[in-house]
C-alpha cells in the first residue's frame, strides 16, 4: 500500500497537540491510529518526520511515544533500509481477564449513544451536501472495499467507510470526535464474535446508507444510520451489558 494512501488516513485523527500535553495527546492519536485500523497489521507507518511535523511535537518525543506502543506489543521497529515502525496484528483471542480489563471503564451506552448521534449527524449532512465527483467515489470505493473484505479485515474496512462518511461530512470537529468513539467501540467490537448473519445485514445497510447519501436523501440517510448502529448496540449489549 504506497505511502501517501495511508498518510492521506491518517488525517482525521493527526493534528496538531497542545502544548502542554504533548506527549499524552501525541500517545492518543497514534493509539486511535492502530485501534481504528487506519495502518493495517503488517503495514509500516509514516516516517517519523512525518508524524512528528503533523501533531507538532519533537522527534524526541515521538520517540518515546513510539517506544510505549514498542512495548505494549502494538508496534515494532525494524532497522535497515526497508525499516522503520510496524503495526503488530492484535490478538483477536482476548480472554474473559482481557475483556473485562477492556470494557471495565466504557461507559458503553453512552459510547453507543454517542456513536449514533456522531453517525446519523454525518449521514445525514453528507446527503444534505450532495456528494459528486470525487467525494461521491471516495464513499462508493469504501463501500466496495467492504465488500470485498476477507472476513478478518471486514472490520477495519467497516471503520474506514464509517470514517469516510464522517469527513465527508464536511465538519472536522465531527471527524475527530467520530474517530475517538469508533476507537472505542472497536475495542468492544474486539470483545465480541463475528457473526456472519449480522454481517450480512450490515452490508445491506451499508448499501442502502450509500444509496441514500448519494441520492440526497438525509432523512432516508439518517433513519438506516440510526438503524444500523441500533443494529450494533444490540450485540454489544448482549454480550457485554
Amino acid at each position: 500500500m504506497p505511502t501517501e494512501r495511508i498518510s492521506d488516513r491518517l488525517a482525521p485523527v493527526l493534528r496538531p497537540v497542545r502544548a502542554g500535553n504533548g506527549f499524552e495527546e501525541a500517545l492518543e492519536q497514534i493509539l486511535q491510529v492502530v485501534r481504528l485500523g487506519l495502518v493495517p497489521a503488517g503495514e509500516r507507518l509514516p516516517a517519523e518526520r512525518e508524524l512528528a511535523e503533523r501533531m507538532g511535537i519533537s522527534r524526541v518525543t515521538l520517540r518515546e511515544v513510539l517506544k510505549v506502543l514498542q512495548e505494549q506489543g502494538l508496534v515494532e521497529s525494524r532497522r535497515g533500509r526497508y525499516g522503520g515502525t510496524f503495526v503488530l496484528r492484535p490478538d483477536r483471542g482476548a480472554g474473559e481477564e482481557e475483556l473485562r480489563r477492556r470494557t471495565a471503564a466504557v461507559d458503553l451506552e453512552d459510547a453507543l449513544l454517542f456513536r449514533e448521534v456522531l453517525e446519523t449527524g454525518a449521514a445525514g449532512l453528507c446527503a444534505a451536501r450532495g456528494l459528486a465527483g470525487e467525494e461521491a467515489e471516495r464513499l462508493r470505493a469504501a463501500l466496495r472495499a467492504t465488500h470485498d473484505a476477507p472476513l478478518d479485515d471486514y472490520r477495519r474496512q467497516d471503520t474506514l467507510l464509517h470514517l469516510t462518511l464522517a469527513e465527508l461530512s464536511g465538519s472536522p470537529t465531527l471527524t475527530a470526535r467520530y474517530a475517538a468513539v469508533r476507537a472505542t467501540v472497536n475495542d468492544l467490537l474486539d470483545c465480541i464474535p463475528l457473526l456472519v448473519r449480522n454481517l450480512e445485514h450490515a452490508q445491506h445497510q451499508h448499501d442502502a446508507l450509500v444509496e441514500a447519501v448519494l441520492e440526497g436523501d438525509a432523512d432516508g440517510a439518517r433513519e438506516v444510520a440510526r438503524e444500523h448502529c441500533a443494529g450494533t448496540a444490540a450485540l454489544l449489549r448482549g454480550f457485554l451489558a
